[in-house]
């Protein structure tokens, strides 16, 4: 699948976004334009200023990206070989928590993006991976109705040295385009977990025991979609289910930007 991205003003002109948002949408965009002309957004592939200006991603970047395409296992989205199939060997193999989810990317076509963005600053990726999001995983974000976007918390203090949590800065750039509200004050990290990366699918289970608790008495939701940058085995993801699911939530979506490193 190829994107075509519009402009930074087009795309936030209010075409995709639920009415009650246009004003602020259209507030948004004159801002936007303001900070990109003193401050050159810059390309969350290659890096640099972005060409034209206005853009979100410079025109010869944006093949360079890589899908995670159909057939998708039913369950967490990743690709699967065979049509035949409804789910991937993961999936097939233990029970998740979350009803589904879908990854937009494959992890080896973004890898060194999200890194910029996670630890290195680029906050203003976002804006991009948002509108990518909406376009790819829109008919799925619909068909979910949900009623609040909930980004991964990070602990306390990786969020003092990181100084923002990407999965947040995310979750607020697509709310602002699908009109779904951001919530942000429904779950936290109150475990300091070990580095997920080198870990194998049970070390991280053992590892996210007890890492997620619930900030209010009373949720008020029915259906929420979780937001994160990258799905790997699931484990995070069902772990803060597993609190929201007590919480009496009662189903439970995710999207992420990109796969994990099998992807």
């Amino acid at each position: 699948m190829k994107t075509h991205l519009p402009s930074t003003t087009q795309l936030s002109s209010g075409v995709h976004v639920v009415p009650r948002f246009r004003a602020r949408t259209h507030f948004r965009a004159a801002a936007d334009v303001a900070v990109t002309l003193l401050f050159p957004r810059r390309c969350p592939v290659c890096d640099e200023p972005v060409k034209p200006w206005n853009a979100l991603i410079c025109k010869e970047c944006e093949p360079k990206l890589t899908y995670v395409k159909p057939p998708r296992c039913l369950k967490c989205g990743k690709h699967i070989g065979s049509s035949e199939k409804e789910y991937c060997d993961d999936c097939a193999a233990r029970p998740h928590v979350f009803d589904s989810g879908r990854a937009l990317f494959s992890y080896r076509s973004v890898s060194a993006s999200i890194a910029r963005f996670k630890y290195r600053g680029r906050r203003e990726y976002a804006a991009c991976y948002a509108a990518f999001m909406q376009e790819g995983l829109g008919p799925f974000i619909r068909a979910c109705r949900a009623e609040a976007l909930v980004p991964v918390p990070l602990h306390k203090s990786k969020l003092k040295r990181r100084g923002y949590n990407q999965a947040q800065v995310l979750a607020e750039e697509l709310s602002v385009r699908t009109g779904i509200p951001m919530r942000a004050d429904l779950i936290e990290r109150v475990k300091k977990t070990t580095p997920m990366k080198d870990l194998s699918a049970a070390e991280r289970q053992n590892n996210l025991k007890k890492a997620f608790k619930i900030r209010r008495n009373d949720v008020k939701l029915s259906i929420i979609i979780i937001i994160d940058d990258i799905y790997t085995t699931g484990s995070t993801i069902d772990a803060m289910s597993r609190e929201f699911k007590k919480a009496g939530v009662e189903r439970i979506y995710f999207i992420t930007l990109a796969g994990g490193r099998g992807i």
